[in-house]
């Protein structure tokens, strides 16, 4: 039998690619249709959609648990991806600090700092959307 801390963090391993597949829309599509000031939070609030539609697919998966747990499960969500951004962003693509840290700077119409607190929440939403726990 699986753990459901193990099929928690492959849940979190279906955000990678959203992630990805989700800024790639931004940077090809919508910021040429739009312009950056309108693509960069609409992609922001798509994500946090995508991220809570896949949780609550799969949150009963993890099966019942008390609410704590769920906010237990979106606290290691919330860690993994932070480290994986600054892990990724520095390591593989070479961006400096202040690159990485521009996604934290709501004034520009980033609103990662809002994916990150939906990604925290996401599993006790879901679990409630569901009717677990």
């Amino acid at each position: 039998m699986i753990s459901p801390v193990l099929k928690g963090c492959g849940i979190w391993l279906l955000f990678v690619p959203l992630g990805i597949l989700n800024g790639g829309l931004r940077e090809k599509v919508l910021n040429p249709l739009l312009g950056q000031r309108v693509a960069l939070p609409l992609s922001g609030v798509t994500l946090g959609i995508l991220i809570v539609a896949v949780t609550a697919l799969l949150i009963p998966s993890l099966g019942v648990l008390r609410p704590s747990r769920y906010w237990l499960v979106g606290g290691g969500w919330l860690v993994m991806t932070v480290f994986f951004e600054f892990f990724f962003g520095r390591c593989v693509m070479g961006h400096s600090w202040a690159k990485l840290l521009e996604a934290y700077n709501v004034l520009t119409g980033n609103l990662w700092v809002v994916v990150l607190l939906v990604i925290a929440a996401a599993p006790y939403l879901a679990a409630r959307l569901r009717g677990l726990g």
